[in-house]
């Protein structure tokens, strides 16, 4: 959603910098998950986190 707009359904919420999509990025690779940047970059992350398995 653009800036100072909310959308989306109730667990969507978003309250101060929690909830927000680079707040969920940051505690993912905290948590050691790696994660794209951006859309384009999701399939090559994907075909080298699958290569893995």
């Amino acid at each position: 959603a653009p800036a100072g707009r909310k959308m989306g359904h109730a667990g969507a919420i978003v309250s101060g910098t929690k909830g927000t999509a680079k707040a969920k990025m940051a505690a993912l690779q905290t948590a050691g998950a790696e994660v794209a940047l951006n859309p384009t970059e999701a399939g090559e992350l994907m075909a080298r986190v699958l290569a893995d398995v």
